[in-house]
């Protein structure tokens, strides 16, 4: 399931700029809830195997925190790029405002035991693997990517 939290208004424009602008005018608890549902679902379809894992980007990222917060042990794996869950983090180099929580959030993660690994990427600004900007970088957005399936792969199978 790839959720967009920009469908009421029209659907992910294509563009960072134009969607920074939309999600201004969306209501973040009511996304919370829906991506929350959402995950609830999926995990209880009938095809599902019970195991449940989310990955996220920049503001997906942050969706992808909550979940593990809100599941709990419901949510098998987690890859946010940029909780208690086996949590695979991706951080681009060159990401000031990100990379100031980053040892915060490595020594939580550590302090309460959870099962992590935490990547950063040369050369990468924020958004490296939106391939729809010019701050895209396919060698490591590839690299990434094959780390976070092999993540979901070792915790969902």
């Amino acid at each position: 399931m790839a959720p967009d939290a920009l469908y009421p208004l029209g659907g992910y424009p294509g563009n960072d700029d134009d969607g920074k602008v939309m999600q201004k005018k969306l209501d973040r608890k009511k996304i919370g809830v829906d991506m929350l549902n959402g995950a609830k679902w999926l995990k209880g379809h009938a095809m599902s195997n019970g195991k449940l894992a989310a990955t996220g980007f920049c503001f997906g990222g942050g969706v992808v925190n909550m979940l593990a917060v809100k599941l709990g042990s419901d949510l098998s794996a987690g890859a946010p790029y940029y909780g208690k869950v086996a949590t695979q983090v991706h951080f681009a180099e060159n990401d000031k405002r990100i990379n100031k929580g980053r040892d915060g959030y490595a020594a939580a993660l550590k302090a309460n035991n959870v099962t992590h690994e935490i990547h950063t990427y040369p050369g990468t600004r924020h958004g490296f693997h939106n391939n729809s900007t010019k701050r895209y970088n396919e060698e490591q957005a590839k690299i990434a990517w094959s780390r976070t399936m092999a993540w979901f792969k070792k915790h969902t199978s």
